[in-house]
């Protein structure tokens, strides 16, 4: 018999609490005993995962909807508190057990995060945790409820992203000012949410018995392969390589343009006057274009992708009261991955699809390992499967469009890696300058990130938007939501660019590689999970320059 039945609510902790009692209340008395306690934790922690889940992309999906809202709160007010004092329970039952030292090998990971966890765990913070993830359900209602008048109807952002590519400067210039008008609405209360962030996770970290959060931060999302000092190498790696590629690009637009400054309003459109590229009219017709790519690089691949659409796993379109974004969420229990983004028909939208899907893949290819720990690998090894399926796909970009279309999408892509990465520098650089100064003032905090948007920027002029430009960072809702989470996209891309690398000279032996790193799950640590599928972990200038080096080169090789 079971441990956990299958009809458990896992969103009601009156029926949560007996299971977590017996776990907590249980005799353990030998190794044998341990290891099947943490199955029947893993078969407990997988109903409570997929009960959140589906209450967050609800809630997500539907942020406008007062009901789905409440359930949201209800779970992170009154089961989440709990679930974090049964864990440190939990956790010190098997760290702290005298049979913990006979456990096999594949218990490794997990006692170590284990261990980690209890180090950083104090009951005080459980409050604060709560009224962080309060504070930022209401950025997103707010972000959620974001629209704009245009051409006289209301308009998502996602659906304006389009006229930001129209060939008509005027256009985009009108689209581009009603978009910033709009978000800087809301920009007081925004600061003052992300004032009370910084407040509440820097108690969190000194509670924690850390100087600051960026350090506790590092503990909390068990990055063990690589230190704060490491991201700064690696932000110096970035300025030193990418910028002067960026720069050079900046520099042809204008003069292609033939414009005497760039405006924030020209950096999407095509410099050579041809329309945006429209690869899909209907979200319909996006995810069976996505389907005949994945089929022609593997059945598999297919197939896996076909699941998502054959189960109701995909929320695709843009709509008013939907938050914006997009992410792939593993429902642990149902072992299916679950799709949200906001699709208009753009070529971004395609290559957000392929992202997620990559995610998907993941998360289909380590859903045979049995416990939940095992399936949940390192951010950084989980955004190498997103990134390089960006990538992989690129020889089947015909699917959506001509020849010439293709190639457009192709060097659009690879010359926005380039751009992304100076950006994933300046949110990095932003954390840690703000975790590392929590007292710091509005001032303070704009003055940093307009320096920080000089190093790492684009040769933009924002004349005339200064007030704008001072908390344009109130975009990345990472900084919000998930805080520290987005180097991992820079060091998975290092990944993600390898994987092309192979995939440029062999398709077949690239996509062996990709699956077997993803197969492992979370069973190695990340540095042995990049091993795995031939890839190499690196911050330093040299190791980044080659790889940016092969997109330079590329980019020769694609007709303009």
């Amino acid at each position: 018999m079971s441990f956990v039945s299958d009809d458990l609510d896992g969103a009601s902790w009156p029926a949560i609490e007996p299971l977590m009692n017996d776990l907590r209340d249980r005799t353990l008395s030998c190794a044998g005993c341990l290891k099947t306690f943490i199955s029947d934790r893993s078969a407990l922690s997988e109903i409570i995962s997929e009960a959140r889940a589906k209450l967050y992309i609800d809630m997500t999906c539907h942020t406008d909807d007062e009901a789905i809202q409440k359930a949201w709160m209800d779970f992170v007010e009154n089961v989440e508190p709990k679930l974090s004092e049964y864990s440190d329970i939990l956790n010190r039952r098997i760290v702290e057990h005298d049979a913990v030292g006979e456990l096999p090998e594949r218990y490794e990971i997990l006692i170590k995060g284990l261990t980690t966890n209890i180090e950083i765990f104090r009951e005080e913070n459980i409050p604060l945790q709560t009224q962080a993830t309060k504070l930022v359900t209401e950025y997103e209602e707010i972000r959620g409820a974001q629209m704009v008048e245009f051409e006289g109807e209301q308009k998502t952002f996602a659906q304006m992203a389009i006229y930001l590519e129209n060939t008509d400067r005027e256009i985009r210039e009108a689209a581009w000012k009603s978009m910033a008008k709009r978000r800087h609405e809301d920009n007081e209360r925004i600061s003052e949410i992300y004032d009370e962030l910084i407040a509440i996770r820097h108690k969190i970290a000194t509670n924690a018995g850390f100087e600051g959060y960026q350090q506790y931060m590092f503990a909390a999302m068990h990055r063990f392969d690589y230190t704060i000092e490491d991201c700064l190498e690696f932000h110096n790696s970035i300025e030193a390589i990418c910028q002067p590629l960026r720069h050079r690009t900046d520099e042809e637009r204008r003069e292609a343009l033939a414009l005497e400054t760039l405006r924030p309003w020209d950096m999407g459109v095509d410099v050579h006057g041809r329309p945006p590229l429209q690869p899909f009219k209907e979200v319909q017709e996006m995810v069976d274009g996505c389907s005949s790519i994945f089929h022609a690089m593997s059945d598999e691949l297919g197939n896996y992708f076909d699941l998502l659409d054959a189960n109701d796993c995909l929320d695709l379109d843009s709509r008013k009261g939907k938050a914006p974004g997009g992410y792939q969420y593993y429902l642990q229990k149902s072992r299916l991955p679950f799709i949200f983004m906001n699709a208009a028909g753009t070529q971004r939208n395609v290559e957000t699809m392929i992202h997620e899907a990559g995610h998907a893949f993941h998360s289909f290819y380590s859903g045979h390992l049995d416990l939940i720990h095992e399936r949940d690998a390192p951010i950084e090894f989980a955004e190498v499967a997103s990134m390089s399926m960006e990538l992989l796909t690129h020889p089947h970009w015909e699917q959506f469009y001509s020849s010439e279309e293709a190639n457009r999408a192709r060097r659009s892509h690879l010359e926005d890696i380039i751009a992304l990465m100076p950006w994933i520098a300046t949110i990095d650089a932003f954390q840690h300058w703000i975790y590392a100064n929590p007292e710091h003032t509005r001032e303070e905090r704009a003055e940093k990130w307009l320096e920080l948007s000089e190093r790492f920027g684009s040769k933009v002029d924002m004349s005339g938007f200064e007030d704008i430009r001072e908390v344009s960072w109130q975009r990345q809702g990472h900084l919000f939501g998930v805080p520290f989470y987005y180097v991992e996209y820079g060091i998975a891309q290092l990944g993600a660019l390898q994987m092309w690398q192979y995939h440029r000279r062999d398709k077949q032996d690239a996509l062996a590689r990709y699956k077997s790193g993803l197969a492992l799950g979370y069973t190695r640590g990340l540095t042995e999970l990049f091993e795995a599928s031939g890839l190499t972990l690196s911050f330093s200038e040299s190791h980044l320059d080659s790889l940016i080096g092969e997109i330079d080169n590329a980019l020769t090789e694609i007709p303009v």
